[in-house]
């Protein structure tokens, strides 16, 4: 069984069009609720980009509403991985062996917490950031960023 754990970046897709949007949606459309994962923080992370998005005016009040509700309860199906004292020994460990931003090594720690908890699963890691996927990769992650690797990336819903 796969599982996927959408970090922030490509968690944002869902909810805003972006390069990468259609080909993430059709791939959380066949992969079951169970099998989605994200960590605690990324619905806070996200909701604060998109009332960024809205105060610049890159975003009108009533897209920025739709997108809102839409992330509520797109989060509330998907499994979160909680910011816990595990997640954040993760993220420090991480920090002192990776150049990662912090909010990006809480990412990352959190995929790998939950890699552990999942043993036997595969946890695909999707992100649109390049220094965050290749860091996944250094942790032995198998990485998809939605905006390169469109629609042949959907797998077949187990």
């Amino acid at each position: 069984m796969t599982c996927y754990f959408l970090e922030s970046t490509a968690f944002a897709k869902l909810f805003v069009q972006e390069p990468g949007t259609d080909a993430l949606i059709r791939l959380m459309e066949a992969v079951e609720d169970n099998r989605k994962l994200i960590a605690a923080s990324a619905p806070l992370e996200v909701y604060a980009a998109i009332r960024r998005s809205e105060r610049a005016g890159s975003l009108s009040a009533e897209d920025a509403a739709a997108a809102l509700e839409i992330l509520r309860m797109e989060a509330a199906r998907m499994v979160q991985e909680p910011l816990n004292p595990a997640v954040l020994e993760a993220a420090r460990q991480l920090l002192d062996r990776t150049v990662l931003r912090w909010p990006d090594a809480l990412q990352l720690g959190a995929a790998l917490v939950a890699r552990e908890m999942f043993q036997g699963t595969e946890i695909v890691f999707v992100s649109a950031a390049p220094q965050l996927l290749e860091a996944a990769n250094a942790e032995g992650f198998n990485t998809l960023d939605p905006a390169k690797e469109a629609a042949a990336t959907v797998p077949a819903t187990e």
